[in-house]
């Protein structure tokens, strides 16, 4: 898993995240606004309300929390085969 250890608001719902690792990297957020649970962003001042969780996941209130391994690929721009090894299919010869 990758945590999360700092969160900083930058405009138009975008957050800049580094992770445990080192990994640094923004994401975009604005596609969720507004939709489901995320309307309490339609107030930005909800949004910039961002903490880390205990198991360094983004937390907003009771109501929202998103999956650091998610945020990671999204900030760093892989596919969940590059960071867990065990999806990869390996060709099975008959």
């Amino acid at each position: 898993m990758h945590k999360i250890t700092d969160a900083k608001v930058l405009e138009d719902y975008k957050l800049d995240l580094t992770f445990a690792d080192g990994t640094r990297g923004a994401v975009d957020l604005s596609h969720l606004v507004g939709k489901g649970v995320f309307a309490l962003w339609k107030d930005y001042a909800a949004f910039r309300e961002v903490r880390i969780g205990s198991s360094g996941e983004l937390v907003w209130g009771e109501q929202i929390d998103l999956c650091p391994d998610a945020l990671y690929l999204r900030a760093t721009g892989q596919k969940p085969e590059d960071i867990f090894p065990n999806l990869k299919q390996e060709p099975v010869h008959a």
